[in-house]
């Protein structure tokens, strides 16, 4: 049986949904062949958390880490999809069912977020990974951790909390995975983010194939 890449990251557009008060993305021609340039040429606008992206220490930390000194094996190697029950958030006692342990790059799949990806508005209600979780798996020493939608965190609750717990336990995080086509298991990941000088977050391009 052929193992093929799975495209799990989301496509960047205009009107795409973004965090709110995150700059929106666009895309605007420079130069355009059918009106007499030499080549077409975009000049492209967005956050540096927009679509798919990876988080550094540096998002919630001054001076620390950022995706420009990134280890590669965050973000490449084995990695295993989690399919969560609870539909409002990610909490320690679903996730000790899972027998996570140290090293492990664990990307969360979890209700609604095929559909709220579709939507160009903002939906609040996403399923996000509590504090109290997310000291659970830094403790656990996972390396990577991903979620389907635009935060780890909550939007009124846990937000800043969420994410200091694992960027400072030196957890890489990986944001707005589209994870409506695979299910549950263990893949190989491939997801590097853009090389920013001491960059607080950057898109990423992800993939990933079930393994044997």
């Amino acid at each position: 049986m052929k193992r093929t890449w799975i495209d799990v990251s989301v496509t960047l557009h205009p009107g795409m949904v973004c965090w709110p008060g995150d700059p929106p993305f666009s895309i605007v021609p420079i130069k355009e062949i059918a009106r007499g340039g030499s080549s077409n040429v975009t000049k492209l606008s967005l956050g540096a958390h927009t679509g798919t992206h990876m988080d550094a220490p540096r998002h919630f930390f001054t001076g620390a880490r950022g995706l420009d000194t990134m280890p590669l094996e965050a973000g490449v190697g084995p990695a295993r999809v989690i399919a969560i029950r609870d539909r409002e958030s990610i909490k320690v006692d679903e996730l000790r069912l899972h027998r996570i342990r140290r090293g492990e790059r664990i990307l969360f799949k979890t209700y609604g977020a095929a559909a709220r990806w579709r939507k160009p508005e903002f939906d609040p209600r996403y399923v996000y990974i509590t504090a109290d979780a997310a000291r659970y798996l830094a403790g656990r020493g996972v390396r990577t951790v991903g979620v389907d939608y635009l935060s780890v965190g909550g939007y009124k609750k846990d937000g800043a909390e969420t994410h200091r717990a694992l960027l400072g336990a030196g957890v890489w995080i990986i944001e707005g995975l589209d994870l409506s086509r695979v299910g549950p298991g263990r893949y190989d990941l491939i997801c590097l983010p853009l090389k920013i000088l001491a960059g607080d977050g950057a898109p990423a391009r992800a993939l990933l194939r079930l393994r044997t």
